[in-house]
């Protein structure tokens, strides 16, 4: 009976062992999974290893586990599972979003995923100045090495807005295009509706017209609604608008420039575009208007003036009488005319300076051979 009571005493106290040990086993696992869960969080929030502001590009459908691995062998973080533990602890891994995002320098992993996920992509911008043709419009954004895809055709002359225009890399041109319209047609509803109601402009087609047409003349100097107010001044009075750059569209048809003064005979030939040779308005815009050209011509200056011609100071000489006008134009010409006299003499001299290089390089070329 001694025996059997000892050897159930001997059972309990191997029972008693071997839970001590699975108990300590799990003290020491829970110890260690803290001491784990310790360090991942230190290393998840401590600065990080690049130096310098960095811009890292997340794919199109790239998840969690490509951009931590790339992350990690970009050298912007140095643990990838740690990253990707720290995403699923904050609940943001799924929302990675397609860009180029700039991390700052020594980002920490934590600054690296919140900006992979609420940071804004890195924008590019295009500027489109006003007075761009539709075609000019179309060669700039072909050229944008940041920009992707075709335009599927020529947009409308005057249906666009000249500004700048961010966008992200890789977007499409398209995408611009149909963002200038857009901004184009809303700009103009609102310009419309708060126009002078006395002006000689049937439509918003027709003020764009207009608008294309003083943002040529005024060549982006401050006179736009005063030259707005001489065009409206001329339609009132049934007189020609009499607009060279017209005529130079109906030539050119808004690809690229004339590279040439008109020829008697183009301002002579009655054609659709020519201002000197019909009554009111060409057919269409000759360019797309800025803002300041629409709201010029929405609202022009009051003004006596019917003439004006370039006053030599990046302005306009403006004229009530053709006589006063007549005078404008001599001072203007002779303006030009010393403007050429002093361009022939710089390249006269440019002329010799180089030829007097060059004799004076073959001189010592000669002494040198001697």
């Amino acid at each position: 009976m001694a025996k059997k009571e000892k050897k159930k005493k001997k059972r309990q106290s191997g029972i008693i062992q071997t839970l001590n040990a699975m108990l300590s086993l799990i003290v020491l696992g829970l110890v260690a999974v803290g001491a784990l869960f310790y360090y991942a969080i230190v290393q998840f929030n401590k600065p990080g290893q690049i130096a310098e502001d960095t811009v890292f590009a997340v794919s199109e459908g790239s998840g969690l586990n490509s951009v931590a691995g790339e992350l990690e062998a970009q050298g912007i973080i140095d643990n990838r599972y740690i990253f990707r533990f720290g995403a699923v602890a904050h609940e943001l891994n799924k929302g990675l979003k397609r860009g180029e995002y700039l991390l700052p320098a020594n980002a920490s992993m934590k600054e690296v995923l919140d900006t992979l996920v609420n940071g804004r992509p890195v924008q590019y911008d295009v500027t489109i100045p006003e007075g761009f043709t539709s075609w000019q419009v179309v060669e700039r954004l072909l050229a944008h090495e940041d920009l992707t895809g075709e335009i599927a055709e020529r947009p409308a002359e005057g249906s666009l807005l000249p500004n700048t225009y961010s966008f992200e890399r890789g977007t499409d041109r398209q995408v611009i295009i149909d963002e200038m319209k857009k901004a184009q047609a809303d700009a103009l509803e609102q310009i419309w509706a708060g126009r002078d109601q006395n002006i000689p402009i049937e439509t918003k087609e027709e003020l764009v017209i207009l608008a294309s047409i003083v943002e040529e003349e005024a060549g982006g100097v401050d006179d736009r609604p005063l030259v707005a107010g001489v065009f409206i001044n001329r339609l009132n009075k049934g007189m020609r608008l009499q607009s060279d750059p017209t005529i130079i569209y109906g030539i050119t048809k808004g690809e690229g420039t004339l590279g040439r003064g008109l020829k008697r005979s183009e301002i002579d030939a009655k054609t659709d575009y020519n201002t000197y040779q019909i009554d009111g308005l060409p057919p269409g815009p000759i360019s797309n208007p800025g803002l300041e050209a629409l709201k010029a011509v929405a609202n022009p200056e009051a003004t006596d003036a019917l003439f004006f011609v370039a006053d030599g100071q990046g302005g306009h000489a403006f004229a009530v009488t053709y006589d006063e006008h007549q005078k404008n134009v001599a001072a203007w010409r002779k303006i030009e005319q010393e403007r050429a006299k002093i361009a022939e003499e710089a390249a006269k001299a440019a002329a010799e300076a180089a030829k007097a290089a060059e004799e004076e390089a073959a001189k010592a070329e000669s002494d040198q051979n001697n």
